[in-house]
Order: C-alpha cells, then sequence, then structure tokens
C-alpha cells in the first residue's frame, strides 16, 4: 500500500492512519508551493472536463465538421500531455500509486498477451486499440488528474449536466413516438441518443449510463444546498424517467438497487424521514407505469412470456458461455471473439450474440485469469470508495468527500446488477465510474497531506524561531 509522506523521516503513514507527529529536527519548511503542487494541472483537467463531454454526448454527430479535428483525441492527448508536463516540472511521480491501475494495466498485458491464441488475432488486435485503451486511457486520466475536491465535484457535475440531454432525448423520442420495431405487439423500444452512433446509441446502454449518473447526482443532492441541491435531484428524477422509457428489464433491475442503496444511504446519513418520503413515492410509479411496461418486466421472472425471444436465448447463452470456459480456462478465446467462439458451441442457428454478462465475457475472452482480474478490479474500487466514506465521517479534514463515495459505492452496485445483462466488457462504462473511485482516494490522501501541511506551517509559525522567511 502507498504511502503519503509529509515533512521529515518518521512522518510517513498509509494514507488511512492518522500522521504522526514530525520530530523537531525535521520541521519542513510550508509554503504555498507544495500546496499548489499537488493539485496538477488545471489545463489537463479542463481538458478532462472537455474528453468526457464528447464521450458522452457526442458533439461530432451533430456537427460532422468536428470529426475532422477528432475532438475526442484532441481532449485526452490535451489532458495527458498537460498532466504528464505538469508532473515532470514538479518531479513528481506521473502515475499515483494505486493497486486499481495496476490491476487495469495487468488486464490489457494480460489481453495482449492472448492474443497470439485468439480465434481471431486481428479482431483482438482491433477491439484492444479501437476501444479498450481509449476506456484504460480514460479511467488513468480519471485516476490521476482528479485529487481535490473541487475536481471531482467538477467532473461530477460534469456527468450530471450529460445526464441532461441523455434522458431528455429519451423522454423525447418516447412521447414523439420515434420508436423500433419489436417482435411483440404493443412494446415499444425508443431509439436511444444518436441513434446507433455514440456510447448510448442503445436504449439498453442509455439505461445503463443514467443508472450510473444517478447515485452521482443523488450525491450532488445531499452535499449541495438551496438551487444546486434542486437542480441536481431534479436531473437524478429526469434520469429515472429516461431509464424506465427505455424499457430496458437490466435497466429497471439497475434502478431498483440503486433506490434500495439510496435509501440505505440516507438512513445512515440519519436521514430517517427523507428515506421514508421516498420510499411512499416510490410506491406510486407502478400506477403511472404503462402497461407494456409492467409486462415486459414481467418476463424477469417468467421468461416465457417473452414473445420477442431475447430472454429464452440470453438465458441460454449463460450455459453455452460455461461450456466454453471450461474448454479454455486459461488462455481464453481471445479479446472480443465471445461471439464466435458461443457460435461454434450453440446447437442451433448462429445468431452472432456476445453472451450478455460482462464477466463471462471475460472468462469467455480471457479465460478466468481475466475474469479474476475484472472482478478484483471491480472489488477494489468499491472498497476504495468505501474506505474513503469511512473515513469522511471520522475526520473533519475530508468529511465533505461523504456524500460523493457513498455515490461512487452506489454506481459501482449498479453497475454489478446491470453488468449481469449486458455484453459491454471493455467499453467506457464500467470504466468511467472506477476511475473516479480511484480519484476519490487519491483526493482523500491529497486532502490528509494538505491538512499536515497547514497544520506543520501552523507549528512553525507559532515556535520560537520557526518563521518561515
Amino acid at each position: 500500500m502507498s504511502t503519503i509522506a509529509v515533512g521529515g523521516a518518521g512522518s510517513a503513514a498509509p494514507w488511512w492512519q492518522p500522521a504522526r507527529a514530525p520530530r523537531e529536527d525535521a520541521r519542513p519548511r510550508v509554503a504555498a508551493g507544495p500546496v499548489a503542487a499537488l493539485e496538477g494541472s488545471q489545463a489537463a483537467f479542463y481538458a478532462l472536463v472537455a474528453f468526457t463531454f464528447v464521450l458522452l454526448l457526442s458533439p461530432q454527430a451533430w456537427f460532422p465538421v468536428l470529426k475532422l479535428i477528432r475532438i475526442a483525441f484532441l481532449a485526452g492527448g490535451i489532458a495527458m500531455a498537460a498532466h504528464v508536463m505538469e508532473r515532470t516540472a514538479h518531479k513528481q511521480a506521473v502515475t499515483p500509486s494505486a493497486p486499481e491501475i495496476g490491476i487495469a494495466l495487468a488486464l490489457v498485458a494480460w489481453s495482449t498477451i492472448t492474443i497470439p491464441m485468439s480465434y481471431w488475432p486481428g479482431g483482438s488486435i482491433h477491439l484492444l486499440t479501437d476501444q479498450y485503451l481509449k476506456a484504460i486511457a480514460f479511467f488513468w486520466l480519471l485516476a490521476t488528474i482528479i485529487n481535490t475536491p473541487a475536481r471531482l465535484r467538477g467532473l461530477a457535475w460534469t456527468l450530471a449536466l450529460c445526464a441532461i440531454p441523455l434522458a431528455g432525448t429519451g423522454i423525447w423520442h418516447y412521447l414523439s413516438g420515434h420508436v423500433m420495431q419489436t417482435g411483440q405487439d404493443g412494446l415499444v423500444r425508443i431509439v436511444g441518443y444518436m441513434g446507433s452512433s455514440g456510447l448510448t446509441g442503445n436504449p439498453n446502454d442509455l439505461a445503463l449510463m443514467l443508472n450510473l449518473i444517478i447515485p452521482i447526482a443523488g450525491a450532488l443532492a445531499l452535499s449541495s444546498r438551496g438551487a444546486a441541491r434542486l437542480f441536481a435531484a431534479a436531473v437524478a428524477f429526469l434520469s429515472m424517467g429516461g431509464v424506465i422509457v427505455t424499457f430496458s428489464r437490466a435497466g429497471f433491475l439497475a434502478l431498483a438497487a440503486t433506490f434500495f442503496m439510496f435509501l440505505v444511504v440516507l438512513v445512515r446519513r440519519k436521514s430517517g424521514a427523507a428515506a421514508l418520503a421516498l420510499f411512499l413515492v416510490a410506491l406510486s410509479v407502478p400506477a403511472l407505469l404503462p402497461k407494456t411496461y409492467v409486462e415486459r418486466l414481467s418476463t424477469i421472472t417468467n421468461m416465457q412470456q417473452d414473445k420477442t425471444g431475447s430472454a429464452q436465448g440470453r438465458y441460454k447463452d449463460f450455459g453455452v458461455a460455461l461450456e466454453v470456459v471450461s474448454h479454455n480456462p486459461v488462455i481464453g478465446v481471445g479479446l472480443g471473439q465471445d461471439m464466435i467462439a458461443l457460435n461454434q458451441y450453440r446447437n442451433g442457428p448462429q445468431t452472432w450474440r456476445s453472451v450478455h454478462n460482462v464477466y463471462l465475457q471475460y472468462a469467455v475472452d480471457l479465460g478466468i485469469p481475466g475474469f479474476l482480474l475484472f472482478a478484483w478490479l471491480h472489488l477494489l474500487c468499491f472498497r476504495s470508495a468505501w474506505a474513503v466514506e469511512r473515513r469522511a465521517r471520522k475526520d473533519p479534514a475530508v468529511a465533505q468527500l461523504q456524500p460523493l463515495a457513498a455515490g461512487i459505492q452506489v454506481s459501482l452496485i449498479a453497475f454489478l446488477v446491470a453488468a449481469m445483462f449486458h455484453p459491454i466488457a471493455y467499453q467506457f462504462y464500467f470504466f468511467s465510474i472506477a476511475g473516479l473511485a480511484v480519484a476519490l482516494k487519491n483526493t482523500c490522501r491529497a486532502e490528509i497531506a494538505r491538512a499536515r501541511l497547514v497544520t506543520a506551517e501552523a507549528n512553525l509559525q507559532l515556535t520560537p524561531g520557526g518563521r518561515t522567511s
């Protein structure tokens, strides 16, 4: 576990433990410079915010001229370059010491090692370079650039603002009848944000992204005051409406898990009255839902009622995927090759459908090692957010981090539920929230270091002969 050394010898301690007092002969000379250096590059952060907007809202789809300058690549490149230059100039580590980053890099390394044994090496290389490395890079940017409460809240507000057009577009499509054809009479599925393009072009993916943002918006509502609190709450409720109109069963399950966990958060914060009021409001929601939506949800427990056949097909694929894993337990079939492998093992017509389970995707593609690495990464991110929340309850220096720590935990749980029904192992969804979890830990660590620096400076000012020049 990494430590933060502030001051002289004997002052280093794990980030979750209180600081040890420095020796008399090892008092640091403290000025504004060290504190500012801990924050890093502002340009890198602003570029990261711009990259997040581009990633979620795909402005190049609205304005094709933006494709010529590759705005996503430009924003991401600026963020990386500014961060590396700033850290190098201050002779600081470019990447913080975090086991989560190491596990993510191990996943990339294992994916690369298995490519020669892949069912289709060319396809694995394309997925690695065109999608997976970009998601890992975004995870790294979040985990390294965000290290102050202001930046953490700034990125949280960025996600909340992005949820407005995402959810609003979904609701508008539903109300205006912009829907897709299904195999069931009376069942409509809206077209996702920007149709088939972008991160949320599929209605299921739209529901997933909104479910990951809802806890963040809820955390902003808990930690804000006045108009900002009302705005964040409105974003959360708008996003819930966006999830419902997608008619996504996985989206509903993730939303239900989010709602339950949010009630737990309110109870832990001793806001039992608010939790009870929210629960009573939720009881009235089923009466307002469209009949076809309720019928679709009923297929979660009774798959035979699903006339589209998707529930039955996905359930059978789980068994087929386990068979593939049993025949390829170590190397797997190659990054992104579960679709080809499942077709070979199915008894029936080829469907060219991925297994709709993130953990099985990793197990099929990268074997048991890939599955364990990803599960370990997910667990560590959750534990980091949980540890920060516990520390924030006791330490005034980081108390302001408690709502976002709870929100990130809920988002990770929402992903855990949704991951059981989505084939999105190598996309940005998980790595967006995982990066925030690491950023949260780094912010907690940095805030504790800043508090120690301020305390050390105050002690110097009070000590005879210790005044800095």
